[in-house]
Parts: structure tokens; C-alpha cells; sequence
């Protein structure tokens, strides 16, 4: 069976190597974090967020700075895994 979570593994990935223009991971990781919680559906947000946190090893190392930002920003948000997929 394939895991769900490979495909979001794979476009994190590529979004963080888009963004190889910024002077650092830690600069990178907050646009990577917007895009995230602006264009992803909820569910992939709570998948990667768990991935992240429960293995996270296909990760690269900003791409995984960004999952945590993403995961700070959705907790400022009140029940986040409500609100609208652009949300």
C-alpha cells in the first residue's frame, strides 16, 4: 500500500528547493510555512505536520523548519483544522 504522505514529502521538497534563493534555511523556511497553510488542505497540513514530528527523515533540513513553522502558525489560529483549507 502507498503511504499518503509520500507525495506531500515529495512537493515540501521541491517547494523548499524553490526557494534556495533566500540567504538561510531559517529565511526560507517562513514563505515555504505561508504556501503551506495558504494552498494545502487541511488534511495534508495535519499529515506533514505529523510526519514531521513522527519521523521526518525524507525531510530536508528547511523543509522541516517550515512543517514547524507551519505547525506555530496553525496553533495561533483557534481550531485551525477547522477553518477553510486556505485558511
Amino acid at each position: 500500500m502507498n503511504d499518503p504522505t509520500t507525495p506531500l514529502i515529495k512537493m515540501v521538497n521541491q517547494i523548499s528547493l524553490n526557494n534556495r534563493h533566500h540567504d538561510s534555511d531559517e529565511a526560507a523556511a517562513e514563505p515555504i510555512a505561508a504556501h503551506l497553510k495558504k494552498f494545502w488542505a487541511r488534511e495534508m497540513k495535519r499529515q506533514i505536520i505529523d510526519y514531521a514530528e513522527n519521523d521526518g527523515r525524507e525531510l530536508l533540513p528547511v523543509s522541516r523548519l517550515a512543517v514547524m513553522r507551519l505547525k506555530t502558525l496553525s496553533s495561533e489560529v483557534k481550531n485551525w483544522e477547522e477553518t477553510s483549507d486556505a485558511g
